[in-house]
């Protein structure tokens, strides 16, 4: 069988390796769909090299200087290569 990913629209910045953007983009997404369950860590931490640690379902993962962090359908965090988010979204224009 064959599937195709639905058309969603999702909630993305890149880790340029500076933090006040990151924390930007998490307090406008806390005024709308992130999740972060009631007494869980922190859902991203900075390292001192600019890579981030993001709490997931999965684990922790690492998203690194020029990967992607995008918040999914139900406001968890997961990192993404820019290759793979290059290959899979497209900007929108008007949402």
């Amino acid at each position: 069988m064959k599937f195709r990913k639905k058309p969603v629209v999702i909630d993305a910045t890149c880790n340029h390796g500076t933090w006040p953007p990151i924390m930007q983009w998490l307090d406008e997404l806390a005024g709308g769909r992130l999740s972060i369950p009631f007494g869980a860590r922190p859902a991203i931490t900075r390292n001192e090299d600019g890579s981030l640690n993001i709490e997931t379902l999965e684990g922790t993962m690492r998203a690194e200087v020029g990967d992607w962090i995008i918040c999914g359908v139900q406001g968890e965090l997961y990192p993404c290569k820019p290759d793979i988010f290059v290959s899979t979204y497209e900007m929108v224009k008007d949402v």
